[in-house]
């Protein structure tokens, strides 16, 4: 009696065959281009084109995002203090790399210390200059910096924090002998934050105080956000995108953590961040406000997201940023009296 014919199994084979490449070359896309993500948002361009905001992209500047990531342009100073009516002196050292940093000095009459200032990423120091008015106002010199990448200073790149802590870290050691009978305090807007926070914990560096805007806990929840705010989901791009832009720059991204930095902080602080900030989020900026180890006071501004809180609210800011360096003024230790 004739067997009957065997069941024809290939097609199920061919199916199974397929799904198994369908999923590595999805594996390989997404791993190429994370790596270009990643390169792209470290690495500033010449170009006068700016991707929008996450949350202002429309759906297909979205797919044209992830296929071929943001363009940053370079940030450049578009006006200086003598366009607020500030006298100033260009000052420059080298910092991460060897680069050139430039900043500017901005001296007061009254001089009771000094106020080191640090931007944030994708903008340079003349983002600081509503900021620097106050403070100088208020009788203390400032000194505001450009990290290696922006404005005046040398590079084309940035590290969101890490390798920017050398920077901070020399503009402090520099001016630290100079002002060695003064307060020197550190302020630094988002990534600036960050950047102050591992130049303590890495660097050594002791400043008398420091104010902390809108600061981020995490390299990788940060980069999470931006992914929520274009409506994407955030794992497992985020986790790529950390990983290829630390290898691209040469750092653990997994271990760009200012919350754990900050558990290396004993001088005085203060942290400002914004109730609707979908960047540093009011959690994160708990986070980093938890671990520091010193005096601290914490202002949240409400109904205000990732924004200059000097320009947005400058009645509010400047109370309470006055009354901070009214304390670390008041609590740095006297000189001693003139022998006779």
């Amino acid at each position: 009696m004739p067997q009957p014919p065997p069941i024809r199994r290939q097609p199920r084979k061919i199916f199974r065959r397929f799904f198994f490449y369908f999923v590595f070359l999805g594996f390989i896309g997404a791993n190429v281009l994370a790596w270009f993500h990643a390169q792209a948002m470290l690495t500033y361009t010449r170009s006068d084109q700016r991707t929008p905001l996450p949350e202002k992209l429309t759906p297909g500047q979205k797919i044209n995002v992830l296929i071929r990531g943001v363009s940053l342009p370079r940030p450049e100073n578009n006006r200086t203090p003598k366009d607020i009516e500030l006298p100033f002196e260009t000052r420059s050292f080298s910092g991460a790399f060897g680069l050139t940093i430039e900043g500017w000095l901005i001296p007061s009459s009254a001089s009771k210390g000094l106020v080191i200032l640090f931007h944030g990423n994708g903008t340079s120091k003349s983002s600081l200059l509503p900021a620097a008015k106050v403070i100088h106002q208020d009788g203390w010199d400032c000194f505001l910096l450009d990290f290696h990448g922006s404005g005046g200073s040398a590079g084309t790149t940035t590290s969101i924090g890490w390798f920017e802590a050398t920077d901070v870290a020399e503009a402090y050691n520099r001016v630290r002998v100079a002002y060695r009978n003064k307060p020197v305090v550190l302020y630094g807007a988002s990534m600036g934050s960050a950047a102050i926070l591992r130049a303590i914990a890495e660097n050594g560096i002791q400043p008398d105080g420091i104010i902390l805007e809108q600061p981020f806990d995490t390299l990788l929840n940060t980069v999470r956000q931006r992914y929520k705010a274009m409506g994407l989901p955030a794992t497992p791009f985020a986790e790529l995108l950390v990983l290829y832009g630390g290898l691209n720059r040469g750092f653990n991204g997994f271990d760009h953590n200012p919350a754990t930095y900050a558990r290396e902080v004993t001088c005085r602080a203060l942290v400002l961040n914004g109730e609707l900030d979908d960047r540093a989020t009011p959690v994160q900026a708990e986070n980093v406000f938890r671990n520091l180890g010193g005096k601290k006071t914490k202002k949240q501004f409400a109904r205000l997201g990732h924004v200059s809180f000097a320009e947005a609210r400058p009645g509010v800011w400047r109370a309470v940023v006055n009354d901070f360096l009214t304390t670390v003024f008041d609590s740095f230790p006297a000189l001693p009296a003139p022998s006779k």
